[in-house]
């Protein structure tokens, strides 16, 4: 049988000639990672890195999982992507981006969101799951679906200055139900869009992935398994902490429905209104409240002429607002409204709030396309 270090051609060892002469790595482990098969879910800002360093180092399959589309706000730490690239697929520029710097990898774009249903099948063959979303549903499909087909899985977090690191299901160790074992309350944690994220940190904690990859794949040095890294860009402060061992994998049996778990699944309809019907209440200048939760600085750069009252100051602005006429609300994307038009029916037993769907950049799409993007 042929050896490892027959199994290259003269422009892979050129190539990896400086991984070649690591010591405790060499050609053997160079080998492991062109045979490996590795799953990144989430193009996005962890997902760049993680995408640029396995590329770079040769893993010999990358399977891209991303069903999202390039945004202008994005390009604050995405970096594989450009300007021009604004409404193209992540997963599939991605691919393109790194077919470019590497094409000895072989990239499988996957334009489509990974569920319960169809996670067993995309997740067959790969040998490292790595997780690059931003979302607790997902994370929990994840690991439930590694802990069932006994896969490792790398997990990375950000929010605004701060990152998080594991590795959890190697070799049957602590999973991501350990350290989490039930989920936080829906909308209590905000997102990257609400609450803001350093870009420059999504490329620290995308790279200590990519690291973690590798070492799972070569096993030059033992995976961050058992405990979770806690990356504090602010003050440059790493701090581990231990995984409690709960045997939770002994309560993972199949695939659920995550978004109930999660409590993120809309228990009741909401009731939206579209770009058009939008466009026609300002022509024929109908009695409306207008109202955007977006923050003054997107207000600068576009606006619909609605009245500002950011999402941080709707709790103290309630009296603002109207109950006795119809009332649209809207943001970017129209997550941020929709979380603002459910927290006062809630709260405030309002029933004549109407969600602007897809925000204002479905109006920039598909109303004024000359509108100025973000």
């Amino acid at each position: 049988m042929a050896q490892p270090e027959e199994e290259f051609l003269k422009e892979e060892a050129n190539r990896y000639s400086r991984h070649f002469v690591l010591p405790d790595f060499g050609k053997a482990s160079q080998y492991k990672l062109k045979t490996a098969h590795v799953t990144v879910v989430g193009a996005g800002g962890l997902g760049n890195p993680v995408l640029q360093y396995l590329a770079a180092a040769g893993v010999g399959q990358l399977q891209i999982i991303d069903f999202d589309t390039v945004s202008i706000s994005n390009l604050q730490r995405q970096v594989l992507f450009q300007t021009d690239d604004i409404d193209k697929p992540k997963a599939t520029i991605a691919a393109k981006r790194m077919a470019a710097l590497n094409p000895m990898v072989e990239f499988k774009p996957v334009l489509q969101k990974i569920t319960s249903t169809n996670a067993i099948e995309l997740l067959q063959h790969t040998d490292v799951v790595v997780d690059c979303t931003d979302n607790f549903p997902t994370r929990y499909l994840l690991n439930d679906a590694c802990v069932l087909m006994d896969i490792p899985y790398v997990y990375g977090s950000v929010f605004r200055y701060e990152g998080q690191l594991a590795v959890f299901n190697y070799k049957q160790g602590p999973n991501y139900r350990d350290l989490y074992p039930t989920p936080p309350q829906a909308d209590s944690v905000p997102n990257c869009e609400a609450g803001g994220v350093l870009g420059v940190l999504t490329g620290i904690i995308g790279c200590l992935q990519a690291n973690e990859v590798i070492k799972i794949i070569t096993r030059f040095a033992s995976p961050l398994s058992g405990e979770v890294l806690l990356v504090d860009s602010a003050t440059l402060e790493f701090q581990h902490l231990k995984v409690p061992q709960r045997n939770s994998r002994q309560l993972i049996k199949s695939l659920i429905d995550y978004d109930e778990f999660c409590g993120t699944k809309t228990k009741a309809i909401m009731k939206e209104v579209t770009v058009q019907e939008l466009k026609s209440l300002l022509d024929t200048k109908a009695d409306f409240q207008l109202i955007d939760v977006r923050e003054p600085h997107e207000f600068d750069i576009c606006n619909l002429n609605g009245e500002l009252i950011p999402q941080g100051d709707i709790p103290t602005s309630v009296d603002k607002i109207a109950k006795d006429k119809q009332v649209v609300i809207h943001c970017r994307s129209g997550a941020r409204s929709g979380n603002m038009v459910q927290w006062l029916e809630k709260n405030h037993g309002f029933t004549n709030l109407y969600n602007l769907k897809g925000g204002i950049t479905a109006w920039a799409k598909e109303i004024d396309t000359s509108m100025p993007t973000y």
